[in-house]
């Protein structure tokens, strides 16, 4: 910037480089025109005066010639072609003086002309060299601008993309698990895709037949020779003294899907009467009723469940204790002959039975408060299963939460432009405006 004073009213102001320029130029301009035109005046003068000259010294010439007239006028006749050729000569050189001088002069008029042409063009490609340096200058700012927005929004991207991995791959840990329990659940509730009831109690027990029950019989009832028929019988032995195999305990099954009985939505106890037919059908000992129906009801979720006061040795399992029950009464019957085989050696010696009796029945009890354990303890492992599984998808829910304040804060990233950077920073703005229009 320069400051100017007024020869006016004598006040200073400021203009920048090219109003300085414009301001240079105009006074330049000016003054080669004032020189131009007094040179131009000067040489007109210079040349009236020569002809002025000329012709007053012709005239002089001619007065002294009148004067000589009468005296000379022969010698003016004789020498009259020398006057003539004289004069012609004057006024030849006189002209050549004003030929000369026109020349000059126009020569300087062509070189002030060139000047002021070179100096004009000098000061444009001054000026344009001036603004080009400024214009990449303001280019080169405004890419390094645009690099560092472009570099941050990069960053800013792998920065969102590693921590949307991250809450993906826990969200998928966190599905993971909640399948796993919920198949853990299942299992546990046996209640398998593509397997019907009666399957499943079947792999059940032939997985563990080779080694739990290694001389039990284990097989569908298809003896429909009384009008009805069970769907499994159970027969388990030991063998005597002699090697023969005497039956211990004999168990007749009946399993119901909650599948099987959607149309008449029938209860576990509408089977009761027809297991036990079949069960004596079959000279059977004990009858067991494996149901999926009723799941809502919390006395046949609790565990194995007693129906002898409706009909005697009569149980209600769910399926996951289809093994458990058939263990159980086995194992009873094994004892139970056990005992009853000393309990015949100590009548045949006539032995006091009274405490036989009583550990035969705190055996009983003991047995009862055993599996009442069992069931609670299944039942614990069940419900802490269903908590986790909450934990879980509440886990779950909170990481997507997260994700959607991602996607918001993504959004606001996008919509961030170099005008809304701009727009409270008149220095940045007047920048790009002028880029702009250049």
């Amino acid at each position: 910037m320069h400051e100017i004073i007024c020869p006016h009213c004598n006040k200073a102001f400021k203009i920048d480089e090219s109003g300085y320029a414009d301001i240079i130029k105009q006074v330049r301009d000016h003054e080669f025109d004032e020189q131009l035109h007094a040179r131009l005046e000067l040489a007109e003068k210079e040349k009236q005066s020569a002809i002025e000259l000329a012709t007053t010294k012709l005239t002089s010439e001619l007065e002294k010639a009148a004067a000589a007239k009468d005296a000379e006028i022969k010698a003016l006749m004789n020498r009259l072609d020398t006057v003539e050729v004289k004069q012609q000569l004057a006024v030849k050189e006189a002209l050549s003086a004003v030929e000369k001088e026109r020349d000059h002069l126009l020569n300087e008029l062509k070189q002030a002309t060139h000047e002021k042409q070179t100096s004009t063009e000098l000061a444009e490609a001054k000026l344009m060299n001036e603004l080009q340096k400024a214009a990449a200058a303001k280019e080169s700012e405004v890419q390094n601008l645009k690099r560092n927005l472009e570099r941050s929004q990069y960053e800013k991207q792998l920065a969102e993309k590693s921590l949307k991995e991250k809450y993906e791959t826990q969200i998928k840990d966190r599905e993971n698990t909640i399948e796993r329990l919920q198949d853990m659940k299942a299992r546990l509730s046996t209640k398998m895709v593509g397997e019907t009831l009666e399957q499943h109690c079947e792999t059940e027990f032939n997985r563990i037949r080779a080694t739990a029950f290694p001389r039990a019989y284990f097989e569908k009832d298809n003896d429909a020779s009384a009008g009805t028929k069970g769907d499994y019988i159970f027969r388990d032995s030991v063998k005597d003294s002699d090697e023969a195999d005497i039956e211990i305990v004999s168990i007749m099954f009946e399993m119901k899907n909650e599948n099987d009985e959607t149309a008449t939505k029938k209860k576990n106890e509408d089977f009761f009467k027809k297991l036990d037919k079949d069960r004596n059908a079959k000279g059977c000992e004990y009858a067991v009723l494996v149901s999926l129906l009723e799941p809502e009801n919390e006395l046949y979720n609790s565990g194995i469940v007693d129906v002898s006061h409706r009909y005697p040795k009569m149980y209600v399992v769910r399926p996951q204790f289809f093994i458990p029950i058939i263990t159980l009464i086995r194992n009873a019957a094994e004892n139970a002959i056990k005992y009853k085989t000393e309990l015949a050696l100590m009548k045949s010696q006539n032995v006091d039975i009274t405490n036989f009796e009583e550990d035969l029945n705190n055996f009983k009890t003991g047995f009862a408060r055993n599996y009442e354990l069992a069931s609670k303890k299944f039942k614990t492992a069940i419900s802490e299963i269903d908590k986790t599984i909450d934990h879980l998808q509440k886990t779950k829910d909170a990481l997507l939460g997260s994700e959607n304040n991602l996607r918001l804060a993504n959004n606001k990233a996008d919509d961030l432009t170099v005008k809304k950077l701009t727009k409270n920073n008149p220095t940045m703005k007047g920048k790009f405006d002028e880029q702009r229009d250049k």
